[in-house]
């Protein structure tokens, strides 16, 4: 018998950094799925998801930083 807190071992993931570094790419890209946003919501670590925000921005402005030294340098 299963606790209520408890879900069934088929519909419990385990939550990867991987995961979160996909979930951000998303939110970053502005396209997501509300079915995919809840199953995030519900299942994703909160430090993994800001460590990946962390990450993504600092790939975002280094990205930006270089386009800006390639336009300038022309």
């Amino acid at each position: 018998m299963m606790d209520a807190d408890e879900q069934p071992p088929e519909s419990r993931r385990k939550s990867s950094f991987g995961r979160s570094m996909k979930a951000v790419f998303w939110s970053f890209f502005g396209v997501r799925k509300r079915r995919d946003y809840e199953d995030d919501a519900a299942n994703l670590n909160p430090f993994h998801v800001i460590l990946a925000a962390l990450l993504g921005l600092a790939i975002f402005i280094g990205v930006l930083v270089l386009l800006v030294k390639i336009a300038v340098a022309q």
